[in-house]
Protein backbone atom coordinates (compact mmCIF):
# COMPACT_ATOMS: atom_id res chain seq x y z
CA UNK A 1 0.00 0.00 0.00
CA UNK A 2 1.29 3.00 -1.10
CA UNK A 3 1.96 5.69 2.45
CA UNK A 4 -0.44 8.80 2.07
CA UNK A 5 -3.32 6.91 -0.09
CA UNK A 6 -6.20 5.74 1.63
CA UNK A 7 -6.99 1.89 1.73
CA UNK A 8 -11.05 2.68 1.04
CA UNK A 9 -11.93 5.13 -2.07
CA UNK A 10 -15.33 4.58 -0.34
CA UNK A 11 -13.90 6.43 2.82
CA UNK A 12 -12.64 9.23 1.20
CA UNK A 13 -15.73 9.75 0.03
CA UNK A 14 -17.17 9.50 3.21
CA UNK A 15 -14.79 12.26 4.41
CA UNK A 16 -15.65 14.46 1.80
CA UNK A 17 -19.11 14.37 3.10
CA UNK A 18 -18.86 15.00 6.39
CA UNK A 19 -17.31 18.17 5.32
CA UNK A 20 -20.35 19.08 3.20
CA UNK A 21 -22.55 18.12 6.03
CA UNK A 22 -20.60 20.64 8.41
CA UNK A 23 -20.37 23.32 6.10
CA UNK A 24 -24.14 22.70 5.40
CA UNK A 25 -24.66 23.11 9.54
CA UNK A 26 -22.68 26.45 9.14
CA UNK A 27 -24.62 27.89 7.08
CA UNK A 28 -27.66 26.62 8.56
CA UNK A 29 -26.51 28.11 11.62
CA UNK A 30 -25.84 31.02 10.45
CA UNK A 31 -29.15 31.45 8.52
CA UNK A 32 -31.04 30.84 11.57
CA UNK A 33 -28.78 33.64 13.15
CA UNK A 34 -30.40 36.33 10.62
CA UNK A 35 -33.35 34.88 10.78
CA UNK A 36 -33.54 34.83 14.17
CA UNK A 37 -32.55 38.13 14.47
CA UNK A 38 -35.12 39.97 11.74
CA UNK A 39 -38.47 37.39 12.12
CA UNK A 40 -40.78 37.81 14.70
CA UNK A 41 -44.48 37.39 14.16
CA UNK A 42 -46.38 40.55 13.63
CA UNK A 43 -48.79 40.13 17.01
CA UNK A 44 -48.83 43.02 19.57
CA UNK A 45 -50.09 41.90 23.34
CA UNK A 46 -52.84 43.63 24.88
CA UNK A 47 -50.92 45.06 27.48
CA UNK A 48 -47.42 46.27 27.98
CA UNK A 49 -46.64 43.65 30.95
CA UNK A 50 -47.95 40.95 28.96
CA UNK A 51 -45.66 42.06 25.80
CA UNK A 52 -42.69 42.30 28.29
CA UNK A 53 -44.03 38.33 29.64
CA UNK A 54 -44.53 37.11 25.80
CA UNK A 55 -41.16 36.88 25.00
CA UNK A 56 -42.55 36.48 21.15
CA UNK A 57 -44.69 39.71 21.37
CA UNK A 58 -41.34 41.63 23.25
CA UNK A 59 -39.29 40.18 20.28
CA UNK A 60 -41.26 42.06 17.56
CA UNK A 61 -41.99 45.96 19.77
CA UNK A 62 -38.27 45.55 20.51
CA UNK A 63 -37.59 45.02 16.75
CA UNK A 64 -40.22 47.63 15.68
CA UNK A 65 -38.72 50.55 18.22
CA UNK A 66 -37.25 49.22 21.11
CA UNK A 67 -37.10 53.06 22.25
CA UNK A 68 -40.81 53.99 21.91
CA UNK A 69 -41.21 50.30 23.63
CA UNK A 70 -39.44 51.39 26.85
CA UNK A 71 -40.83 54.57 26.93
CA UNK A 72 -44.41 53.54 26.83
CA UNK A 73 -44.03 50.49 29.43
CA UNK A 74 -41.81 52.90 31.67
CA UNK A 75 -44.23 56.25 31.40
CA UNK A 76 -41.68 58.44 31.92
CA UNK A 77 -42.17 62.09 32.74
CA UNK A 78 -40.68 64.67 30.76
CA UNK A 79 -38.21 65.49 34.00
CA UNK A 80 -37.29 61.85 34.21
CA UNK A 81 -37.18 61.71 30.49
CA UNK A 82 -34.51 64.25 30.39
CA UNK A 83 -32.55 62.15 32.70
CA UNK A 84 -33.10 58.97 31.64
CA UNK A 85 -32.35 59.12 27.47
CA UNK A 86 -28.84 60.04 27.99
CA UNK A 87 -28.02 56.70 30.09
CA UNK A 88 -29.97 54.53 27.80
CA UNK A 89 -28.49 55.84 24.29
CA UNK A 90 -25.16 55.64 26.18
CA UNK A 91 -26.05 52.03 27.18
CA UNK A 92 -27.33 51.26 23.57
CA UNK A 93 -24.10 52.44 22.01
CA UNK A 94 -22.00 50.33 24.26
CA UNK A 95 -23.56 47.03 23.93
CA UNK A 96 -23.67 47.49 20.31
CA UNK A 97 -19.22 47.87 20.74
CA UNK A 98 -20.13 44.58 22.85
CA UNK A 99 -22.01 43.17 20.32
CA UNK A 100 -19.66 43.63 17.94
CA UNK A 101 -16.64 41.63 19.71
CA UNK A 102 -19.24 39.00 19.80
CA UNK A 103 -20.22 39.18 16.47
CA UNK A 104 -16.89 39.11 14.71
CA UNK A 105 -15.86 36.08 17.18
CA UNK A 106 -19.17 33.89 15.99
CA UNK A 107 -18.34 34.98 12.21
CA UNK A 108 -15.22 33.54 12.66
CA UNK A 109 -16.51 30.60 13.71
CA UNK A 110 -18.81 29.60 11.22
CA UNK A 111 -16.49 30.66 8.30
CA UNK A 112 -13.91 28.12 9.43
CA UNK A 113 -13.52 24.93 7.53
CA UNK A 114 -10.55 23.63 9.11
CA UNK A 115 -10.53 21.60 12.51
CA UNK A 116 -10.39 23.99 15.67
CA UNK A 117 -6.69 24.24 17.09
CA UNK A 118 -6.30 25.10 20.24
CA UNK A 119 -4.91 28.27 19.68
CA UNK A 120 -7.84 29.32 17.72
CA UNK A 121 -10.00 28.06 20.96
CA UNK A 122 -8.29 30.38 23.35
CA UNK A 123 -8.64 33.22 21.03
CA UNK A 124 -12.65 32.60 20.42
CA UNK A 125 -12.88 32.40 24.46
CA UNK A 126 -10.75 35.38 24.81
CA UNK A 127 -13.26 37.20 22.13
CA UNK A 128 -16.25 35.94 23.49
CA UNK A 129 -15.48 36.52 27.43
CA UNK A 130 -13.93 40.44 26.30
CA UNK A 131 -17.48 40.75 24.86
CA UNK A 132 -19.16 39.76 28.21
CA UNK A 133 -16.79 41.63 30.02
CA UNK A 134 -17.72 44.24 27.92
CA UNK A 135 -21.11 44.39 28.65
CA UNK A 136 -21.29 43.63 31.79
CA UNK A 137 -19.06 46.99 31.93
CA UNK A 138 -21.53 48.53 30.44
CA UNK A 139 -24.87 47.14 32.57
CA UNK A 140 -23.01 48.69 35.55
CA UNK A 141 -22.53 52.13 34.53
CA UNK A 142 -26.28 51.69 33.18
CA UNK A 143 -27.68 50.55 36.59
CA UNK A 144 -25.32 53.86 38.48
CA UNK A 145 -26.79 56.03 35.92
CA UNK A 146 -30.52 54.96 35.69
CA UNK A 147 -30.34 54.85 39.62
CA UNK A 148 -29.56 58.44 39.76
CA UNK A 149 -31.90 59.27 36.91
CA UNK A 150 -35.28 57.73 37.66
CA UNK A 151 -37.36 56.38 41.15
CA UNK A 152 -35.75 52.73 42.19
CA UNK A 153 -39.19 51.40 41.13
CA UNK A 154 -39.13 52.49 37.48
CA UNK A 155 -34.71 52.15 37.63
CA UNK A 156 -35.81 48.36 38.68
CA UNK A 157 -38.52 48.38 36.19
CA UNK A 158 -36.11 49.39 32.98
CA UNK A 159 -33.41 46.75 34.39
CA UNK A 160 -35.50 44.11 34.85
CA UNK A 161 -36.81 44.83 31.01
CA UNK A 162 -33.14 45.06 29.34
CA UNK A 163 -32.06 42.12 31.18
CA UNK A 164 -35.33 40.27 29.65
CA UNK A 165 -34.30 41.96 25.95
CA UNK A 166 -31.04 41.02 26.01
CA UNK A 167 -32.14 37.31 27.27
CA UNK A 168 -34.07 36.92 24.12
CA UNK A 169 -31.12 37.84 22.17
CA UNK A 170 -28.64 35.15 24.23
CA UNK A 171 -31.37 32.47 23.63
CA UNK A 172 -31.52 33.48 20.01
CA UNK A 173 -27.97 33.28 19.78
CA UNK A 174 -27.84 29.50 21.58
CA UNK A 175 -29.86 27.73 19.42
CA UNK A 176 -28.30 29.38 16.13
CA UNK A 177 -24.79 28.46 16.76
CA UNK A 178 -24.07 24.33 17.81
CA UNK A 179 -22.04 23.25 20.57
CA UNK A 180 -18.18 23.36 19.69
CA UNK A 181 -16.37 20.52 18.81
Amino acid sequence: MLKGRRAFPAAAGAAANASEDKTMKKIMAAACVALAMCAGAPVWAQSKDAEVTDLQALRVAVKKDKRAFVEATLDLTPAQAKRFWPAYDAYQRSLQAANRIRAVALEGLLSRDTPMTDLYARNLAADLVASDEAEVKARRTLYNRVMRALPATKAARYLHLESKVRAADYYDLATAFPLLH
